[in-house]
C-alpha cells in the first residue's frame, strides 16, 4: 500500500513516524511552508517535514491545493506531486489546509483524517483545548473517512481516553497522539483487506472546536473558580491565562480549586498567601495559583514568584 501523508505539527509527526515503523511505503508527504519562528525569526521547517527529510520522503509544500484558488501554480505543483505518488490512500492529520474534492477523490482508497475527539464532538481546529475547558471527561481518537465538509465524514475507528483532573492540553495531546498513531496503523490494515466498516456520525451532540485566539488567555475573574482552573489547564501550552496586577502583566499557568469556596471578596482579590501559593476570590468559589510568570520572565512556582514579586492579602488582580 502506498501512504501519502499530509501534517504540519507534532501531533502529526507521531503519527508519521509509526506508519513509518509499521512499514508503510510513504512516498510523499504535504505539509505547511516552512515559517519564521524563535527570537531570530529565521525559517523553520515543520516537525513533520523535518521527520520526512530524515527519512528521504519527498516533500511538498503548497500554501494552497484549490487549482482556482489565490496561489493556482502551487497548488498544480501539489498536485501533479500527488498524481506522481499512485497513492492508495492519503492520511491526513492536522495539515491545517482545506482539501478540495479532486484530493480527497485522487488515491483509490480515499483520505483518512485522524481527529483528536469522540465525534460528532468537537468538529474543528481546537479539539483537544475545547474538551478540557468544557469539563469534558472523556476524549479520543477519530479515524474518518474525509468528505467535503468540515469533519463530517464516516467514522471508520473510534476509541475512548479519559481526561485526568490534571490534564493539560499539552500532556492530553501527546496521549492522544501516541494513540492516533496506533489507531491509523490499524485503520491502513483493516483497509487492505476491506475490514473497515464506516458508519455515519449522529446528527445529535455535534460540537465546534473553534480555533483558539490569543484575547481568550484574558482571565475572567467573574467566573467560576472550577472554569478559571480548566481554562488554565486547557490553555497550556498557549496561550495561558493572563491578568494585570497594578501596571503589570502576569501570566498564570496553573490553579487548583481551594475549599472552602465562601469568602467575602471582589473577584481577583488575593485573600490569603502562604508558600504554595496566594488564594483569589472568583465569581463563584476561589483558586490557588500554583504557577505564575512576570513579563519577560520564565514560568515559575508559586513560592519562587513569590520571593521575586511578594504578593499581598487585599491586592486584586484584573
Amino acid at each position: 500500500m502506498r501512504v501519502g501523508f499530509a501534517g504540519t505539527p507534532e501531533f502529526a509527526a507521531v503519527a508519521l513516524q509509526a506508519l513509518i515503523d509499521a512499514g508503510f511505503t510513504v512516498p510523499l508527504v504535504l505539509s505547511q511552508p516552512d515559517r519564521p519562528a524563535g527570537r531570530g525569526m529565521k525559517l523553520q521547517a515543520s516537525p513533520v517535514k523535518q521527520l520526512a527529510l530524515t527519512h528521504g520522503i519527498e516533500v511538498a509544500q503548497p500554501r494552497s491545493l484549490r487549482l482556482d484558488g489565490k496561489f493556482p501554480e502551487e497548488a498544480a505543483t501539489g498536485r501533479d506531486a500527488l498524481v506522481a505518488a499512485k497513492l492508495d490512500v492519503l492520511v491526513v492529520a492536522a495539515y491545517g489546509l482545506i482539501l478540495p474534492a479532486w484530493v480527497l477523490q485522487l488515491p483509490r482508497l480515499g483520505c483518512l483524517n485522524i481527529h483528536a475527539s469522540l465525534l460528532p464532538r468537537w468538529r474543528g481546529a481546537a479539539p483537544i483545548h475545547r474538551a478540557i475547558e468544557a469539563g469534558d471527561t472523556d476524549t479520543g481518537i477519530t479515524i474518518m473517512q474525509m468528505d467535503e465538509g468540515l469533519d463530517t465524514g464516516d467514522m471508520l475507528l473510534i476509541e475512548r481516553l479519559s481526561i485526568t483532573s490534571v490534564d493539560t492540553t499539552a500532556s492530553l495531546h501527546d496521549r492522544l497522539a501516541a494513540l492516533g498513531g496506533r489507531m491509523i496503523v490499524e485503520a491502513l490494515e483493516l483497509a487492505g483487506g476491506g475490514g473497515l466498516k464506516p458508519r455515519r456520525q449522529p446528527d445529535d451532540g455535534v460540537c465546534y472546536a473553534h480555533k483558539i485566539d490569543k484575547a481568550e488567555s484574558q482571565i475572567r475573574w467573574e467566573e467560576s473558580a472550577e472554569q478559571i482552573a480548566r481554562r488554565l489547564r486547557a490553555f497550556d501550552p498557549f496561550p495561558g491565562g493572563a491578568t494585570q496586577l497594578e501596571a503589570e502583566t502576569v501570566k498564570v499557568w496553573r490553579a487548583e480549586v481551594v475549599e472552602p469556596a465562601d469568602v467575602a471578596a471582589e473577584p481577583g482579590t488575593i485573600v490569603s498567601v502562604d508558600t504554595q501559593g496566594p488564594v483569589v476570590a472568583c465569581g463563584q468559589g476561589t483558586v490557588r495559583l500554583t504557577e505564575l510568570q512576570r513579563a519577560g520572565g520564565k514560568r515559575l512556582a508559586a513560592s519562587a514568584f513569590q520571593q521575586a514579586r511578594p504578593l499581598r492579602v487585599g491586592e486584586r488582580f484584573y
